[in-house]
């Protein structure tokens, strides 16, 4: 399991696992429950590519980032880093 530390949004942390290129699970600490569980089983299953592809620059209120935007983030430095 991979934790990311976020910035800027209501949830502090997300955590995933991801298999080969496939997102597995995503887990986020904190935030929305409801929006966050539901990017959660959206995501799970999906490339990583492709959930990058589909959530980088969602912007939550005028704060530059939201939620998936920061998982979005975690993908890539993850995708950095392994």
């Amino acid at each position: 399991m991979t934790s990311y530390k976020t910035h800027g949004v209501c949830s502090r942390e997300i955590r995933f696992e991801i298999e080969g290129n496939t997102i597995k699970t995503v887990q986020f600490i904190g935030g929305c429950a409801g929006n966050t569980q539901g990017v959660a089983r959206l995501i799970a299953g999906m490339d990583v590519d492709e959930a990058i592809q589909k959530i980088d620059g969602i912007d939550c209120g005028g704060r530059g980032t939201s939620c998936p935007d920061q998982l979005a983030k975690a993908l890539k430095e993850y995708k950095a880093t392994h």
